[in-house]
């Protein structure tokens, strides 16, 4: 990925916040037919001193586990914030029109070598740990536990799992970092008057970027 110095994120544990932020990630991988992409839900796992660890499980009729080449590395994109950044915001455009349109975003992408996991025991605890975090935020949590045994084991049977050491991290973080500080807040200010979801995210982003 293409990161200029300026946008450039290396602390580990910001990049692995976004990543915990925004677990659906698009998992590419190479093999005989090419590329080829899923877009799943992860669980990062923290390792100590170490990158860390992703674990996720696809469909077993999803052909990806079976044709990926093991030699070559697998790539998982996270993506973060992002918004439209329109020159309008800029006081610099007042001065002398020298602006352009542009895009802030922040994204992540995580390297290593996929290993294929079928294990029926590793399966259904990467399930409660997938579900355990994603259903923190319900007045009732559902559990596996909740559904029928023998239903829950029918459905273990159709998935693979996919397990990921990650040996690399890329972080970039563009984040209007490049602009004069009257038009950073510029910025902030546009996105807060928009007052949606998406700017609110992206003026977070700006106002804490130095």
């Amino acid at each position: 990925m293409y990161i200029p110095r300026a946008n450039q994120e290396t602390r580990i544990p910001v990049i692995h916040q976004l990543m915990d932020e925004q677990p659906f990630a698009s998992l590419i991988t190479m093999g005989a037919s090419g590329l080829f992409a899923t877009h799943i839900p992860m669980v990062l796992e923290r390792q100590g001193d170490t990158l860390g660890r992703l674990r996720c499980h696809i469909s077993r009729a999803n052909p990806q586990w079976r044709e990926f080449s093991p030699g070559i590395e697998a790539l998982a994109i996270f993506s973060g914030p992002q918004h439209y950044i329109t020159p309008n915001w800029y006081p610099e455009k007042q001065e002398n029109g020298k602006v352009v349109p542009t895009w802030n975003y922040a994204v992540v992408h995580a390297h290593g070598h996929l290993n294929v996991i079928q294990d029926l025991n590793w399966l259904r605890s990467h399930l409660e740990s997938l579900t355990t975090v994603h259903e923190a935020g319900s007045p009732v949590p559902w559990k596996i536990e909740d559904a029928p045994a023998d239903y829950i084991a029918s459905q273990i049977k159709g998935i693979v799992g996919l397990e990921m050491v990650i040996t690399r991290l890329e972080g970039k973080w563009k984040a209007s970092q490049n602009r004069s500080e009257p038009d950073r807040e510029g910025v902030a200010n546009g996105l807060a008057e928009l007052n949606t979801s998406e700017s609110l995210a992206m003026k977070s982003l700006v106002e804490r970027r130095d």
